[in-house]
């Protein structure tokens, strides 16, 4: 009786685990369909979709901490040059960040290969950065 009673409870807390699980993913989905071949959306150079948010003013990024760990900043490399609609601006980490026309740019940690645009419209507030 007591192996029935535990295997119904690990049933049970496997269930409640896929559910919250389920429930999380389309809290940092988006239903959006974005046409991955647009020559106006602006990628890294591994090809990897490049995002703005909404909560950044001009030149100034306010995704930090968790934020930054879902959503990595296209940081500056030594030596990096951009075109002149770029620009780099400093973090509150005191690392440099590229900015397209001021605004931040960012990656998404669920885009796993080039041409993936699964951040687009995520919570609302995260859009593919486009070409000026």
């Amino acid at each position: 009786m007591k192996v029935l009673l535990k295997t119904v409870c690990i049933i049970g807390l496997a269930h409640s685990l896929i559910a919250c699980a389920s429930s999380s993913d389309s809290y940092y989905s988006s239903n959006k369909s974005v046409d991955a071949s647009s020559s106006q959306l602006v990628t890294d150079t591994n090809g990897m979709s490049l995002y703005t948010f909404d909560k950044d003013t001009a030149n100034t990024s306010n995704c930090n901490g968790n934020c930054a760990a879902l959503w990595p900043p296209l940081l500056v490399q030594d030596g990096e040059q951009k075109p002149a609609s770029y620009t780099r601006i400093e973090r509150n980490d005191g690392s440099l960040q590229w900015a397209l026309n001021g605004q931040p740019l960012y990656t998404w940690i669920r885009d796993t290969k080039p041409g993936d645009t699964t951040g687009d419209g995520v919570k609302g507030v995260w859009h593919l950065a486009k070409k000026p």
